[in-house]
């Protein structure tokens, strides 16, 4: 479910740079995303605010880094390249959160991970078509600034690491959506937006909402819930599923299809991923066999017994 809302807001950008200037468009989406983040931090949790120096920190390189940085640079992005395009180069982060870790937290640079991060550069370039006649092509720059939006979302995760806090997740989250929705304004100006571009219709808004509402707000709070449940390194496959989501949504909604090098692009990019999380991929592996071994026997039981109600609510499987 996270990684099919958040492959279709790939595309949900791209429709909506149509009918608002890129960064007041996600200044806007985070203003409002982050004042109900907020709303349901202080319903739901014990704190609304934050109130010690390393949860003021956390706040600030989450808002500055995760929410301005990379989507400021992702919305200009995609208004050179595909939204398709733009969710495999995003798939790039948790290659660049092992560089990046490597460098400042002083973890060790093992073969492994070199060969993972080298494998996910490779990458980036299938995927932007680079050469030295296409360097300053629209597509090598889309590329170029997505890649650099998604450099500032893994360094954030990373810069928030040794602040240790108690801070609750979602507290966090909402007050660093409005700061960095404030910072996209303040840049948006800079460049020379305004609100008086925005041309709303009912497709406008309606890509507004799903961003907002669907994309900021729900798949924010399942996040948060599956962070929990299956630790930040797991949950970094959803990364892989959201570029399938975003290439057929391309298709049905828009008519648009990714070429061959753009899926070479990705498998190199996830090759890297599973070269750097081994372990990770082997237990996915192992579960979806396990899963499916258990499916097979209930069949089979289900044949012998005339009983299609094995794995009803009553059953201990599906209790667990």
């Amino acid at each position: 479910m996270l990684a099919t809302v958040w492959g279709g807001s790939f595309v949900a950008i791209e429709i909506g740079l149509h009918y608002f200037p890129p960064l007041v468009f996600a200044g806007l989406r985070y203003a409002v995303a982050g004042s109900v983040v907020l709303g349901y931090a202080a319903v739901a949790t014990d704190r609304w605010r934050p109130r010690e120096r390393d949860e003021y920190l956390a706040v600030g390189v989450v808002g500055a880094f995760v929410i301005a940085g990379y989507h400021g640079l992702l919305y200009l992005g995609e208004l050179r390249v595909s939204g398709a395009v733009a969710s495999v180069v995003v798939s790039l982060s948790p290659v660049l959160t092992a560089g990046f870790a490597a460098v400042l937290l002083d973890e060790r640079l093992t073969v492994p991970k070199g060969v993972g991060f080298a494998l996910g550069i490779v990458g980036v370039g299938v995927v932007a078509g680079l050469n030295p006649t296409s360097a300053l092509s629209a597509s090598v720059l889309g590329v170029g600034l997505v890649l650099l939006g998604i450099a500032c979302f893994a360094l954030g995760g990373v810069l928030t690491r040794p602040l240790r806090t108690d801070f609750p997740i979602a507290t966090m989250e909402g007050w660093a959506m409005l700061g960095g929705s404030g910072l996209l304004f303040v840049a948006g100006r800079i460049r020379g937006e305004s609100l008086a571009a925005i041309r709303l219709t009912p497709t406008a808004l309606a890509s507004f909402a799903y961003l907002t509402l669907f994309s900021g707000v729900v798949a924010y709070l399942l996040y948060f819930h599956l962070l929990d449940e299956l630790g930040p390194t797991r949950l970094n496959l959803v990364g892989y599923l959201e570029p399938v989501v975003a290439t057929l949504a391309s298709w049905a909604v828009l008519d648009e299809l990714v070429g061959p090098s753009t899926l070479v692009g990705f498998a190199a990019i996830f090759a890297g991923f599973a070269v750097l999380n081994r372990h990770v991929v082997r237990e996915v592996a192992v579960s979806v066999r396990g899963s499916s071994a258990r499916g097979d026997e209930s069949v089979s039981e289900d044949a012998a017994t005339g009983d299609g109600t094995a794995w009803s609510s009553s059953a201990g499987p599906a209790d667990d």
